[in-house]
């Protein structure tokens, strides 16, 4: 239980939110040995001069709707890794799912993917929006693509991660593809839950917010 926090993307993504706010998030996410700090991309220059090698830092692109263009998709891609961006989490076109036109949503996630530069990327195909069948054909596409992880959810729509699309994912996915679990994960049975499931990565805030209120530390490394 006490090595949850190290698979945790300690998330701060609201519209809201100021410096202090990112920088308490980074102190944390430190202190609890986080995967990552995922942030807004106005923040990832000043996050990274602040944390340094200290810790991976996360943003998001095409946040949270997924309908920009590619081209717009690509330069934010850029710009992120240009001002330190370690990982990108990006969210498809999804109406393009619905349209069935998947291998655009293909050629989308290729071209964002040759943008990260060895980045890690995080492909987010909001699964509260989507059919059963559309999840495993986007399963099959973020394989295609070359992406590192599918991940549910951006917190920012109708639902968020469940354990039931955790299961999907992991009968469909293909080798060597990751799956990240994000939105509304509220507990640490619920986070422990999902790990258990085969998800590799947790997108939350309150994770090291409870660990915090309960007085409880981590130990080891990421």
């Amino acid at each position: 239980m006490e090595n949850i926090a190290n698979y945790v993307d300690h998330t701060l993504l609201t519209q809201t939110a100021t410096w202090e706010e990112i920088k308490q998030i980074c102190d944390d996410a430190v202190a609890y040995h986080t995967a990552s700090v995922c942030i807004p991309p106005s923040f990832v220059k000043r996050a990274k001069e602040y944390l340094g090698d200290r810790l991976p830092v996360c943003t998001v692109i095409g946040f949270p709707n997924g309908y920009n263009t590619t081209a717009v998709k690509v330069f934010e891609t850029k710009d992120a890794v240009a001002n330190g961006a370690d990982e990108i989490d990006m969210v498809i076109n999804i109406g393009m799912v619905k349209e069935r036109n998947y291998s655009a949503v293909r050629e989308e996630i290729a071209a964002v993917k040759a943008a990260c530069d060895g980045r890690i990327l995080k492909v987010i195909i909001e699964t509260c929006l989507l059919t059963e069948e559309e999840k495993i054909e986007m399963c099959r596409v973020v394989t295609e693509a070359g992406a590192d992880f599918i991940k549910t959810s951006t917190g920012f729509s109708t639902a968020g991660a469940t354990f039931a699309d955790i299961e999907l994912f992991a009968k469909h996915i293909g080798d060597g593809v990751q799956m990240k679990a994000a939105g509304g994960i509220s507990s640490l049975e619920d986070a422990e839950k999902f790990l258990s499931l085969g998800a590799s990565r947790l997108g939350t805030s309150r994770i090291v917010k409870i660990l915090k209120a309960n007085g409880r530390t981590v130990t080891g490394g990421y």
